[in-house]
């Protein structure tokens, strides 16, 4: 039978040890610190809200227009508990778009509290002068041609 001599054995077991803490030490476990970087970043903001389809909004579970967002927060106005600072991040239906950071430009000049996104790993605050604010109405009609009087509704016919 062959045997290792005494010393011979204790360096390659220390040889094997420390080859598994340089390649532990390479290893940055990515997925779990993207997910532990997010959660430690919602716990930083007062309130989170993601971006969904059609520039709609998730908050609390909840799918909502802009003009819902805004009512949300202007109950939480009144009611003395307005957030003072928002973070937008994306959802898993939609990333966050130009239009969602112009709804929440707007809701920043509203009500005064502070939105942050998330962008390329990099937290981004939105300003609301160079995002350009958008109105927050869901329908905007279109307008009547300028040279054309608006029709007048015939009231003679009864029913």
């Amino acid at each position: 039978m062959f045997r290792f001599s005494t010393l011979l054995s204790r360096v390659a077991v220390a040889a094997l040890l420390g080859s598994m803490l340089v390649l532990a030490g390479c290893h940055r476990g990515n997925a779990k610190d993207d997910a532990a970087h997010l959660s430690q970043l919602q716990r930083q903001f007062d309130a989170t809200v993601q971006a969904y389809k059609n520039g709609q909004f998730i908050m609390d579970g909840a799918v909502l227009s802009a003009t819902d967002l805004s009512g949300h927060f202007s109950y939480l106005k009144d009611q003395g508990k307005l957030p003072k600072t928002v973070l937008l991040t994306s959802s898993d239906d939609s990333k966050v778009r130009k239009v969602h950071l112009q709804f929440m430009a707007r809701l920043q000049i509203d009500y005064g509290f502070v939105v942050y996104y998330e962008q390329k790993g990099n937290l981004v605050k939105i300003d609301a002068v160079d995002t350009k604010a958008r109105d927050l109405e869901d329908y905007q009609a279109p307008k009547a041609a300028p040279d054309q009087p608006p029709p007048t509704p015939n009231h003679s016919q009864g029913y």
